[in-house]
């Protein structure tokens, strides 16, 4: 058995499900996913919920005795001992991510692993590509003006831009470790990619759109995006429509423009991912795409 614990919102569960599932594929194993810290108190956190819910996966939620016995942890001092005793005696390993950037090891862990971590690279999965693509498939059809917009994204030269602000601005915490992509940057990206692609239609994707429409200029034909709050999904599902990507330093935009289809597509990603210059996010994106 692999399990993988899932924590933050949308994009990270994504990256989480994708490595640990590619890993389960490898040894022929179930994946089983350990949503206790989605289900317990998130204080001092952006509260977060079990979000894959909406996508075709092939994983099951663990019991607390799987959890307990697989990351060696009890509900107490006592009770940790035993788990962890019972998880070496099984042959259990627990292995959490050491850094950000793509650790070659993880490839090489055995079939009874959990995985804690964010796993922010395609490295974890590349070889089982199809498979997460497949996989992240949302289960319901399109319906009333995400279809609508669905058909018009299909119909032109589209290109998604995400800006997240959000928590990246209100949240003291947050804001230190990833600040914002300003209006220069997608302002530069825009310019990138209207040289390479005529005819161009933007759809914004924001959670403060009035901010976008206030200080981004768009000399360009543009759709502003803001009614799917409660199913972030959706607005990840219409990126995926788009043709090109300009995306935030948020993983949900990365999602977004790694499962557009288009074999042709020019993503545009910041290079500063985190405020912390010494964490190294060289193997954050695919390196076709072109980071400013």
């Amino acid at each position: 058995m692999i399990m993988v614990k899932l924590m933050g919102g949308l994009g990270n569960q994504m990256f989480q499900y994708a490595a640990a599932r590619c890993l389960a594929l490898r040894h022929n194993t179930p994946l089983k996913l350990d949503l206790s810290f989605l289900e317990g108190d998130q204080t001092g956190n952006t509260p977060r919920r079990f979000a894959l819910d909406c996508f075709a996966i092939s994983a099951a939620k663990a019991s607390p005795l799987e959890t307990a016995l697989m990351s060696g942890r009890g509900g107490s001092r006592c009770g940790s001992i035993v788990c962890s005793v019972l998880q070496k005696l099984l042959g259990n390993v627990m292995y959490h991510e050491r850094f950000f950037q793509f650790d070659p090891e993880v490839l090489r862990l055995p079939g009874k692993v959990y995985l804690e971590g964010y796993w922010q690279s395609e490295h974890y999965f590349a070889e089982c590509a199809g498979t997460i693509r497949q996989e992240f498939t949302v289960q319901q059809p399109l319906r009333g003006r995400n279809r609508e917009l669905a058909d018009e994204i299909r119909s032109v030269n589209a290109v998604s831009v995400h800006v997240r602000r959000g928590d990246y601005v209100r949240d003291a915490t947050t804001n230190a470790a990833h600040g914002v992509c300003g209006a220069e940057y997608y302002t530069k990206a825009i310019e990138i990619v209207t040289q390479y692609a005529n005819d161009t239609v933007f759809f914004v994707f924001s959670d403060e759109p009035e901010w976008v429409a206030e200080h981004l200029k768009v000399d360009f034909p543009v759709r502003y995006i803001s009614h799917n709050g409660d199913t972030p999904h959706e607005d990840l599902r219409l990126m995926s429509l788009c043709r090109h990507h300009i995306i935030a330093n948020s993983s949900f935009s990365w999602w977004g423009a790694w499962l557009s289809d288009n074999p042709d597509k020019i993503v545009i990603a910041p290079k500063r991912w985190f405020n912390d210059p010494s964490i190294n996010t060289s193997d954050l994106t695919p390196t076709v795409w072109q980071r400013i």
